[in-house]
């Protein structure tokens, strides 16, 4: 597979495997062992470098999960992982203050089975804690050799400006795809003008743009879509006008749908690295094939016209996660 760098200087797959679906967000986690080899099957057939996953992933477990099946070939790939987000009493608690990182950084090493972050994240913005403190502790740790690149997710502009001047940012990871294009307004821009990457998770609309959310879907108590505004029912129905138009674009390019999500992305910029999330074999080697296909410009032109065209139904997060957001949105 190609590559792409992010930053200055971080060299990873021009698509990367978020693993956060094999234990935690879409229902029951998956068995260890099958998704272990899952994701090394990933490495050497397909020639994925880029790994994702997160503290609060289980919490822990698919940090574990991730370090095992790496660590026979930790030297061939680069790992993500990120801090900030605590469960306490079953709520998210968004904490980035000094300590914590500290904390963070040694369970995350430990999980891992490493001695470096390849990419340190912070998942959410803290308002209590400003950005300057957090790039000042991320920079320590930097000297120090536990993490080699950082990042912010769902930051908004200012807090990237302000954390970037103090630690310079390899990537930002946000939502961005077809089913989520607001990125696009300011993001995307300060991105380019700063020299940051772009990380868009749920690059295949959490599902939505591969085809296989259908009119009438309702979702497990444990699937954290049943919680989506742009899950509900009545907002799927209406929302289907997106996927008969990538449906017909993977007809024309005789792809899937999940392969044009995929290639739309990597056509905008050659900065952006999408990290889609499958436990299946079979759609993982299809997603990846997403790195074989290629656009006219008068293709993408009429492409993203047809997308202006389009609105979409319902808020992408309830008003409690809303609320962990940072401005820029």
């Amino acid at each position: 597979m190609e590559k792409r760098i992010l930053g200055k200087d971080l060299q990873v797959s021009a698509i990367g495997l978020g693993c956060m679906g094999m234990s935690h967000g879409y229902g029951a986690a998956r068995d260890k062992t099958e998704m272990i080899e899952l994701i090394r099957r990933t490495h050497e057939e397909l020639g994925v470098t880029f790994f994702d996953t997160a503290e609060c992933y289980g919490p822990f477990t698919n940090e574990e999960l991730v370090g095992e099946a790496l660590q026979p070939i930790r030297n061939e790939v680069k790992i993500a992982t990120k801090f900030g987000i605590t469960l306490q009493d079953f709520k998210q608690v968004l904490d980035s203050s000094a300590a914590t990182i500290r904390a963070s950084v040694e369970g995350s090493l430990k999980r891992l089975r490493t001695d470096h972050i390849d990419l340190y994240y912070q998942h959410r913005v803290d308002k209590q804690t400003a950005p300057e403190e957090v790039a000042d502790t991320i920079a320590q740790l930097m000297k120090e050799g536990k993490i080699l690149h950082w990042g912010m997710s769902e930051a908004g502009v200012d807090t990237i400006r302000r954390a970037h001047k103090v630690c310079p940012l390899t990537a930002v990871q946000s939502e961005y795809s077809m089913f989520w294009q607001q990125p696009e307004r300011e993001i995307i821009p300060t991105l380019e003008e700063l020299g940051i990457g772009l990380v868009p998770f749920s690059p295949l609309g959490k599902g939505f743009l591969t085809g296989s959310v259908k009119r009438g879907q309702t979702f497990a108590a444990n699937d954290f879509r049943s919680k989506v505004p742009r899950f509900e029912a009545e907002n799927i129905d209406k929302n289907m006008v997106l996927v008969d138009f990538v449906t017909e674009i993977a007809q024309r390019k005789q792809c899937t749908p999940a392969q044009v999500a995929l290639s739309w992305l990597m056509a905008q910029k050659p900065w952006i690295v999408a990290i889609p999330g499958s436990t299946s074999w079979k759609h993982l080697s299809e997603n990846f094939g997403a790195a074989t296909i290629t656009y006219t410009d008068e293709e993408m032109s009429d492409i993203n016209a047809r997308l202006a065209q389009i609105t979409l139904s319902g808020h992408r997060y309830n008003a409690d996660s809303q609320k962990s957001i940072d401005s820029g949105y």
